[in-house]
């Protein structure tokens, strides 16, 4: 490891460690290969912004960490920020996540094969405080210099010492949440080293014992939800007219009046959806509607708050958000006395109600809880259902999901489903568990604050939008409509953002859309397209 550098004193400012230019970020292929000076730079905090908020690790704010008033302000958050770490590796305060943090910390053999796999330290023109395991090497080196003599924990690794200070942490928890916890390092690992996990339990220190956290997840996000029923604000009487304009819709669409349940006891599925497809993509609900009504399953909804939106912010950020939100969503289900509950497309969703939650409930809650990609898969491939491809007989790619495929290693049905009725489905490379992030993963996509969008479009989803208009390089011309299936509503937000930015659609014609949306499109009977 090299030598830690000293990042100022308690009280005095500290220099900005890099600063982004577009020049020295990975290139990008026609048509966004404009000139230098064509390209959108990126955008720099007010020097207002510049005097409370602290951006010295690269100019860009994610968290809007404001700087501390006093040097008993700065101790007191040094201390409290070590008090955590030694959280972090004691079972009674970390069982969840210990042994997989342990085993990532001791067992790292610094060959760097991670670094090339990391879509933001590549996009980014491999700038160094960006490689995986950077903050890593920290984590040891603060173990190693401040509790390792403690006796608390021997991890027989050495490490330089790091000065730990208000300058040290400000820029740590930034640079925590240049992470997407996408795990595609430990995807590329040879040992499976988890650097994604150590970006977390970073962001879990900062928010658990500092209250440091992006006011999109905290605040406007799990808080949110507890008060109102979901992230979105939108409360049960909200909930209700849209579900009602659903139906409506679905009518229009397809002809057929049909009856979205909610809170049916005894129902065989608990369907929960991210509320922002009820907010911004209604039809993807109203698509899971139409395919459970032609097939006859019985499944329901829920008014309960917080029953109808599978958001859980807490996943990205601290354990406790996450249990009280994971708990929520089984108590509901096991209310209903719903057989199962099925995750609709959400790729966090997926994590935090799937993966991360065997991990949190409580024996008497356990339920089963399961993906919507193998139900839809089931839909597709029984043979009940009536499909024509033709109707969607233009050029479709897949986006796969990092919660979803990498993590939870399910991706094979989605492809199934489009091989059966996309006739110009073509992949991504690379793809499946190798796939690169949308580059909004770990909560980023939700968070617009200062400066931070635009390091999210020219940074972390660089690869993607590079990845997407390379696919469709040969595949027809500008003007034949071309989709990215993205089975995931957090993807489909930065995938909207990300396509707007680079002026995508305008240049090559390329739209996002859900894998519901496109079975229920082939579905011969219907009165018009159930495209975007």
């Amino acid at each position: 490891m090299k030598k830690a550098t000293k990042i100022g004193d308690i009280g005095k400012p500290a220099p900005q460690m890099v600063t982004l230019e577009i020049k020295d970020l990975i290139k990008l292929p026609p048509p966004l290969n404009q000139p230098l000076n064509e390209q959108q730079p990126l955008k720099l905090l007010t020097d207002e912004q510049s005097r409370r908020i602290d951006a010295s690790l690269d100019g860009i704010s994610a968290i809007g960490i404001l700087k501390p008033g006093s040097q008993q302000e700065e101790e007191e958050i040094v201390r409290k920020f070590l008090g955590g770490i030694e959280k972090l590796l004691s079972e009674e305060n970390n069982w969840t996540f210990l042994k997989p943090l342990t085993l990532s910390l001791k067992y790292c053999a610094s060959c760097q094969t991670c670094s090339d796999a990391c879509p933001v330290y590549t996009a980014s023109g491999k700038q160094e405080i960006y490689r995986p395991t950077y903050r890593s090497e920290i984590l040891r080196a603060i173990i190693q210099g401040y509790l390792k003599k403690k006796g608390l924990f021997n991890f027989g690794f050495t490490a330089k010492k790091v000065d730990l200070n208000w300058s040290t942490l400000a820029r740590l928890a930034e640079l925590s949440y240049r992470c997407t916890l996408c795990r595609r390092c430990a995807q590329a690992c040879p040992l499976g080293i988890d650097n994604g996990l150590i970006a977390h339990e970073f962001r879990k220190v900062f928010s658990q014992e500092l209250g440091i956290a992006p006011k999109e997840l905290h605040q406007m996000g799990t808080v949110r939800q507890l008060d109102t029923g979901s992230s979105t604000g939108m409360r049960p009487k909200a909930f209700e007219d849209i579900r009602r304009f659903m139906e409506e819709e679905i009518e229009e669409k397809t002809g057929k009046k049909i009856a979205i349940p909610v809170d049916v006891k005894g129902a065989d599925i608990l369907l929960v959806h991210n509320a922002g497809e009820f907010v911004s993509w209604p039809e993807n609900p109203e698509a899971f509607a139409i395919l459970f009504d032609a097939l006859g399953i019985s499944w329901t909804l829920s008014s309960e708050l917080a029953g109808y939106d599978a958001v859980n912010y807490g996943a990205w950020y601290d354990d406790f958000q996450l249990a009280r939100i994971a708990m929520r969503h089984v108590s509901i289900a096991k209310d209903l006395k719903v057989n199962k509950i099925v995750v609709g497309e959400c790729g966090h969703a997926h994590k935090a109600t799937i993966v991360l939650a065997d991990r949190l409930l409580p024996p008497d809650l356990a339920i089963p809880r399961i993906s919507c990609l193998p139900v839809l898969e089931d839909i597709v491939l029984s043979g009940k259902l009536k499909l024509d491809p033709q109707r969607n007989n233009f050029p479709v790619t897949l986006h796969d999901p990092c919660n979803i495929v990498r993590m939870m290693g399910i991706s094979q049905p989605q492809r199934r489903i489009l091989r059966s009725i996309c006739p110009q489905f073509v992949e991504m490379e690379p793809h499946g568990v190798d796939n690169y992030c949308c580059g909004g993963g770990g909560g980023f996509a939700v968070m617009n604050s200062l400066n931070f969008p635009d390091w999210r479009m020219a940074v972390a989803g660089r690869m993607k939008i590079k990845q997407i208009v390379e696919t469709f390089r040969d595949t027809g011309n500008p003007e034949t409509k071309k989709y990215v299936c993205a089975p995931c509503s957090n993807c489909k937000a930065q995938l909207r953002d990300l396509l707007e930015y680079y002026k995508v659609e305008e240049k090559i014609n390329v739209a996002y859309i859900g894998l519901a949306e496109l079975i229920v499109n082939a579905m011969p009977d219907l009165k018009e397209p159930f495209l975007p």
